[in-house]
């Protein structure tokens, strides 16, 4: 089987970006696939970045929306979905969604197809994020080594979490979870619904890409109120959600972090975006996660 990929690629105001991301994509050893780059309202030239591009390769092509307010979560998901619609998704095996602010070596594509194909069961696969650990020299953008000391790892997650920025499914494994969810937190959500779809999620420690605007790392309050959000999204019973702050933060020490995010759990009521089937497996999951750690 020849892996055909669609890729999506919501993008605002990644003029700085866009240019590397795009050509890295274009430069990939795979050449089976479809780029559709969404512009949501971008007020610099992603555009005319993007329009050089799929003048240049008829396999990217832009799809220009207007602007729209920030919502954490959902606003990225419904960008990924304009895309979407815009293709056949039977036409292809996997659907990604990439951020534009990604870096990918030549073999990337090459990687997930050969995984996907000798892996029936993989749902979602990709490799790691790293980071600079100096100045981004542009000369050196597409000089990728296992041993390159100028990126390291963006430890903001574990090696076995398939990242925001480098999303890839299977097209089986995408309709049978229902999709993305238009919620905070949508990037955990999709790994468990995978699982529970019967499908693998897997990374590929010795593939890697450069994330050329790390996550931010400010804010600390608010990023612990979005993670009592998150902990209601996915239905966590009190119990869980204490266990799972206080896992969070230990990290950091931070007591102000888990009476924060305690806080914000605990004043959420409306609506999620989950099935009570889905939100009780998630719950089954967390609490397994738990004894397997404690080895109960």
């Amino acid at each position: 089987m020849s892996v055909n990929f669609l890729i999506v690629m919501p993008t605002h105001n990644e003029e700085h970006y866009l240019r590397f991301s795009l050509e890295s994509l274009l430069r990939q050893s795979h050449k089976g696939f479809k780029l559709v780059v969404v512009n949501d309202g971008s007020t610099d030239s992603s555009a005319k970045i993007t329009q050089n591009f799929s003048d240049r390769d008829s396999r990217v092509q832009l799809i220009n929306l207007p602007s729209s307010s920030h919502q954490p979560g959902a606003k990225v998901v419904r960008t990924f979905y304009k895309g979407l619609e815009s293709q056949d998704l039977d036409a292809y095996e996997v659907v990604c969604k990439f951020d534009a602010d990604i870096i990918f070596p030549e073999n990337y594509l090459s990687a997930l197809a050969q995984q996907y194909e000798k892996a029936p069961r993989a749902g979602m696969v990709s490799g790691l994020v790293r980071i600079a650990s100096r100045d981004f020299e542009p000369e050196k953008a597409f000089e990728f080594s296992a041993q390159d000391e100028r990126w390291e790892f963006e430890a903001i997650s574990s090696k076995e979490h398939v990242r925001g920025p480098i999303k890839s499914y299977r097209v089986s494994c995408f309709n049978a979870m229902g999709g993305l969810r238009e919620t905070l937190g949508w990037d955990n959500i999709d790994s468990m619904l995978a699982k529970k779809a019967g499908f693998e999620v897997t990374t590929l420690k010795d593939l890697w890409v450069k994330h050329l605007r790390p996550t931010a790392n400010r804010y600390e309050d608010q990023k612990a109120t979005k993670l009592g959000i998150y902990f209601y999204n996915i239905g966590l019973s009190l119990p869980l959600a204490i266990i799972s702050t206080l896992k969070a933060s230990r990290a950091k020490g931070s007591v102000r972090s888990v009476f924060l995010t305690l806080q914000s759990f605990l004043s959420q009521s409306g609506p999620r975006k989950l099935s009570l089937e889905e939100l009780r497996f998630i719950r089954r999951l967390r609490w397994k996660e738990v004894f397997a750690k404690f080895k109960l």
